[in-house]
């Protein structure tokens, strides 16, 4: 995906260059909203690149902030359009998770977190099913093809050519017990499990039934860095109906050391092959 333009970040860009422009001229985002007669929401959404940008709007945000530079201007109005391009996933219809595809498709390292599930980009296809069709069960068959079939092109971020740098992944050992889909299915993704394993960008690691309480017990989550030093990096939570995005330094620093925390509580990568293998065999029965 970094070989084309990636509007999700395209958008975290601009919105990040936007709120800085505001902050230098000392404004507040209701005294913007109000120059601008828009909602003060609006303005939010702008800045923090959950909502896609006109070139109207940078226009008016440059004459509420002076930019007088044509070259930013411009710069700024070309950002705009590119971020209301449509990323690959697109293509596959209304996708509930579509912002963290985009984050996901531009990230250089993903470090992942799942109590219940094992991580998507890990999935075997009939586990991806069992999954969609489990959690979603009013799902009509032909979203549910959809969604697996993104689920699945999105696994070329961790094997494609241009796969991610570091894809980390702690899992509750409880993912493992679950059985989803039936046994053969189950012992299916246990050996992809140990064959990803195995690739030098992938590092997986299970926290066992044995460690008792542990920090993740509160929620899975994920966190996303990007190649780019003007992209922070994110921290993100799958809802029900809706998605959380955490970018402050003080929430970045929180979650990362929970993940520390996370990978000391788990298994080494050899005691983890050696979990799955067994997991593997008794599915197999």
């Amino acid at each position: 995906m970094s070989a084309s333009i990636n509007p999700t970040v395209r958008r975290r860009r601009l919105g990040a260059e936007l709120r800085r422009l505001r902050e230098t001229k000392g404004m507040t985002a209701e005294e913007v909203a109000a120059r601008l007669m828009v909602s003060q929401s609006k303005i939010s959404r702008l800045e923090n690149g959950r909502r896609s940008i006109s070139p109207r709007d940078v226009r008016d945000l440059c004459d509420v902030y002076n930019v007088d530079d044509p070259r930013m201007r411009n710069s700024l109005m070309e950002m705009a359009k590119e971020s209301r391009q449509r990323g690959w996933w697109h293509e596959f219809g209304d996708i509930p998770y579509s912002v963290y595809i985009g984050l996901e498709a531009e990230a250089s390292s993903i470090r992942s977190y799942e109590s219940s599930f094992i991580p998507g980009l890990l999935q075997t296809r009939e586990y991806a099913e069992a999954v969609v069709m489990g959690t979603q069960p009013d799902t009509d068959a032909s979203s549910i093809r959809r969604r697996v079939e993104v689920r699945l092109k999105r696994q070329d971020r961790i094997t494609g050519d241009d796969r991610i740098e570091n894809f980390w992944a702690v899992i509750d050992e409880a993912a493992l017990a679950r059985e989803v889909g039936g046994g053969a299915v189950m012992a299916d993704q246990m050996r992809q499990l140990l064959e990803l394993g195995e690739q030098p960008n992938i590092t997986i690691q299970v926290i066992p039934f044995v460690r008792g309480a542990h920090p993740g017990m509160t929620g899975t989550f994920s966190l996303m860095e990007f190649p780019e030093s003007a992209d922070s990096t994110v921290v993100y939570f799958e809802g029900v109906t809706s998605d959380l995005y955490l970018e402050k330094d003080v929430d970045v620093r929180r979650y990362t050391g929970l993940y520390d925390h996370l990978r000391a509580a788990a298994l080494s990568v050899a005691e983890t092959r050696s979990l799955i293998t067994d997991y593997a065999e008794a599915y197999q029965k």
